[in-house]
Order: structure tokens, then sequence, then C-alpha cells
């Protein structure tokens, strides 16, 4: 038996005359739905590892580690309290797994899930009545929230969402005003880091016999995944939890705000607090953090700019995610999905196929819009092929380190470059699914193909988050590193000319695009040449897996 098992069976109380809940791998919290105010002794929880999940994406080894190591101490802590915990391990989709549970033991309860993948999985068990649905209360906001801050039909926009969630529940409000005068401080949230304030040490966490456990599974049985495993970075326990949010709170919050955009090779995370991923997990509450923020003496600019992006830009994306289907349903129609997950690449990095054991009745592999058009495989770079460009292979190396980079590297530097080279924007929303230990899919998807690539036009963002060598120079110590001079011959500002170039005409009713449009046109007949010619050097370079240097560009 298992260390887990064997702790677990010792501490299993009376299982008779119990109303059950399933709690899903990403609502690991006893603060919030029925476990927070019915009596443990009348309840049991199941709780599910599903190998089939796993297996649906090449999904980085952290985050497996993350995910099962969290969900193992969250039963542990539960049958502590006297709760019974069932706990399955299948190598098939939750609802397979979670069918002969319901006859034996009755209906389950259950809190919607947030991803929509599991949400199909077990719809048939919903309609059947062996699930019982009950709202999800680790969301701050509801659907009504959503259309009354929108007052409108698509496109969305954050700010408008933002400032009715402000106004409904006072946070950072003076009377009817936003305190400070203004609901966004993000204009004054844009210094670049020189090296001081000094950046926070990342923390580590103890050792414990089920975290090892759980190492030596992911080594054992998943160690086809990609990724390292490194269990000193995971936080698992509630304790852990705890921890991490006490060292944000002293750290990082009151630098957060000036420092937000800026981006370093001395420090991967800066002041971001990477509570994400245990925020995703439901072990850390996204209102209890933004209740600690407000009461925290902090500089104005940092405690709204991370308000911002809990109440807002986080729970507006899970809005859009589900009132479109997960894109799956747009204003001008139904896009082009794929039928099985996508590997982000894996198959042409590897050399082998990511091999997916399907069921009838699998979730799809995701909606595929393509407002631009583009198709471009993504390079082998984003699996650690050295590209050339400092800035792309230092972000690239710290996510299969640790599953993680900040949200500023994430759009400016790999969803930026990808989309200058045309990538696909589903086939880069895949990648991120499976390389980020925060990821699931009613962020991912809204975040990469709504942001990041612009993959929904203007569904849900102005314009493309798109920028050439100035801003990367700016905001980042990147480019003293690079082979590329970024005054002299680093390609991206091409890179930048010609994607402009290239998608012009689905701009041009733009407002936000008319400055650089107006700008593109002032280039010579020879300077938009050697655009092309760069952009299209790049990439056959990238897609051959080889290093862009400044002599290939030459020749």
């Amino acid at each position: 038996m298992s260390i887990f098992k064997e702790r677990l069976t010792k501490l299993q109380p009376d299982t008779k005359n119990r109303r059950w809940l399933f709690v899903p791998y990403d609502q690991l919290s006893d603060a919030i739905g029925p476990l927070s105010r019915e009596d443990p002794k009348s309840l049991g929880i199941v709780l599910v590892e599903s190998a089939w999940k796993a297996a649906r994406r090449p999904y980085h080894q952290q985050k497996l580690a993350m995910v099962i190591s969290n969900l193992r101490h969250f039963a542990l802590e539960q049958a502590s309290k006297g709760i019974a915990v069932r706990h399955v391990v299948t190598d098939t989709p939750y609802a397979t797994a979670l069918a002969p549970i319901i006859a034996e033991l009755g209906s389950l309860r259950m809190m919607t899930p947030a991803e929509r993948e599991l949400r199909v999985d077990l719809q048939p068990l919903v309609k059947s009545g062996g699930i019982e649905l009950v709202p999800h209360e680790g969301w701050v906001t509801s659907s009504t929230d959503f259309e009354q801050g929108e007052k409108q039909s698509p496109p969305w926009k954050m700010d408008a969402f933002y400032r009715e969630i402000r106004r409904k529940t006072g946070i950072l409000m003076v009377g009817k005003k936003p305190d400070g005068g203004k609901f966004s401080h993000d204009a004054d949230n844009r210094l670049a880091w020189k090296g001081t304030p000094p950046a926070p040490r990342v923390p580590s966490f103890p050792s414990n016999a089920i975290k090892e456990e759980v190492g030596r599974l992911i080594r054992d049985d998943f160690s086809h995944h990609p990724g390292r495993l490194n269990l000193d970075r995971l936080p698992c326990t509630r304790e852990d939890a705890q921890t991490l949010w006490q060292w944000a709170k002293k750290e990082c919050l009151l630098n957060f705000g000036p420092y937000e955009d800026a981006m370093s090779k001395h420090s991967r995370g800066l002041f971001h607090t990477r509570i994400s991923a245990l925020i995703n997990l439901h072990r850390l509450l996204p209102y209890r953090c933004v209740q600690d923020t407000v009461t925290m003496d902090l500089p104005l600019a940092s405690k709204e700019g991370f308000i911002r992006q809990v109440i807002g830009w986080r729970e507006f994306v899970h809005h859009v995610h589900v009132a479109t289907d997960g894109f799956r349903n747009l204003p001008h129609g139904r896009p082009p999905g794929k039928e099985t997950p996508g590997d982000g690449g894996y198959q042409r990095w590897k050399g082998h196929v990511w091999k997916i054991h399907r069921f009838e009745n699998d979730p799809d592999g995701g909606a595929a819009p393509s407002y631009l058009e583009n198709k471009t495989p993504l390079p082998p770079a984003f699996w650690g092929e050295t590209s050339g460009f400092y800035c792309l292979d230092q972000v690239v190396s710290s996510v299969w380190e640790e599953g993680y980079s900040h949200h500023i590297t994430r759009l400016m530097i790999l969803a930026n470059l990808a989309t200058l080279l045309d990538v696909s924007p589903r086939e880069l929303t895949d990648w991120f699914w499976v390389a980020y230990t925060d990821a699931y899919d009613w962020v991912v998807e809204p975040n990469v193909l709504g942001m990041g690539t612009y993959a929904l036009g203007d569904l849900m963002t102005t314009k493309p988050y798109v920028s050439g060598t100035p801003y990367i120079q700016k905001m980042s110590d990147y480019c003293g590193s690079c082979a590329f001079d970024p005054k002299k011959n680093c390609p991206i500002s091409r890179l930048y000319w010609a994607f402009l170039s290239r998608h012009a005409e689905g701009f041009r009713e733009n407002l936000r695009m008319k400055l650089p449009l107006a700008t593109l046109k002032k280039r010579s007949k020879n300077e938009r040449l050697k655009d092309d010619t760069t952009f299209k050097r790049v990439k056959g370079v990238l897609l051959s897996g080889e290093r862009v240097t400044p002599e290939k560009l030459l020749t």
C-alpha cells in the first residue's frame, strides 16, 4: 500500500449515512461550497486522479505533480476533519470512473466545474441526475455581473466589467468614485527594473512523504512528459499555500505595481506573486487574497494593479470563455475546431506522436479561430532548441524548468514573437496549456487566442499586442546578452513591420492601429522588401530547428 493510501485509511471515518460530493481537481478548498458550512460528519467527498486527463496532452511534469500532490494533501486534510474520502485512481474519463460510484452511493453534488473540458465529460451524468450541480463559490463575480458590466453585446471589454465590479463591491472606492480618482493605474506601472530594489528570493517548500511519493509517481509513470520536476518549489499543503501568500505579501506586493511589466534575466518573476497556480486550484481563494491586499499599507498603483488582475482580468476571461462556449460560438459564426487535443508542437520537437487513449464522447481539442489566418507551425525553439534570440531562449528555459514565467514575458516575448511569425494561434494555445502549471482551458484560451495572438479579432481586446525591438530593449535587460544589437541588426523590429505589412488590410478599420499603419506607409519600398526577406529567413531558420544568427540573415 502506498504511503498516501495508508495514511488515508488510518484517518478514514465511518462512511455510512453520508451526503457525497464530487470535488474536481481544481476545487481544493473547504472554505467554499458545501464543505464550508455542512457538518463534516455528514459529508463524504470523491476525489479522482485520472491518467486519461494527464495523457490528453504532454503536460509539464511540474504541473502534474502540482495537481496530484495538492489533491492528495487535500484528501488527508478533509479526512482529518472527519469527512469520509473516496479516492479513485483511473485511466478513464471522469464520467466513466464516477458512474459506478454513483450507482453505489447515489447522486453526487458538485460545484460547477471551471473547465469546459470537465463539464463536457460529466454532462451525461448531470443530464441523468447522477450529478447535481451547485454554484461554484470560488468565483468573485457572476454571469449577471458580467452582463451588467458590459451592458452590450460583444465585442466585450474588460474595463467596463472591472469598473462595474469595483462599484458593486466597493473595493478601492471612496463613495461613488475610485480611490485615487481613476479605476486603473496601469499607466503608472511601466518601469524597467535596473537591479533595485532587490528582487525577492523565490521560496522553497518542505519535503514530506506524500510529496516525495508523488515525485516517484511522476518519474515512474510520467517521465515521457516534458519539463523539469522540482519538488522543492512545489507548494502542496494548506500550510504551503499560506506560506507562499505570506511571502507574496511581504516580498512582492510593495513593488509589484511599478515593475509589473519589467523583465529580467536576473529574476524570472521579479515582484510577481507566483500564486496563480494555487488560486486556480483554489488552494488560495481569489477574494480572500483581494481582501488581504485591500487592507495592506501599499502604494495605490501596486494595490490596484494586483486587484485588477484578480477581480478584473481573471474573472473577465472566465465569463467570456463561458459565454462563447470556449470560443466555439462567436458573433460571426462557428470557427473551425480540433477533433482531438493538440500537442503544441511536441511531435515535431520529439520526433514521435503524442499518443492519446481515446474514449467515446471525449471532449474535442478546442476551437481554432484565426482572425489573421495564421498557420505557421510552432518552431522547436519553444521546446528548448536554441533560437538565437536571447529573450525567447531565456523565457522558454524558465518555462521548461519551472512551468512558470510572469504574464508580460508570456505576452510580449512568447506570444509576441509567435504572432510576428504567423504561428497558428491554436498550436500556441496548446503549447501554453501543456507548459504552464496554472493553465486550464478557461484561462489559457482567452489569454492566448484572445489577447496574445489576436485570433479572435476585437472580441475581447482592441488591438494585437505586438512590438518590435524597442519595447523589449526598454522593458528588459535581455538585449545586452544577445548576439543581435537592438539598435543595429535585431530582426525583431523588421518582423514587426513585416507583420503589419502582411496584415494591414485586416487592421484598416482599427482605430488603435492607425498610427503604426501610418508609420508603415512611410517606410520605403526597399525597407519593406528587407522586412519581408527577414521574416522569411527567420521563419525558415527557426522552423528547421536551427539558430538565427546575424550571418544567416545576411546570406
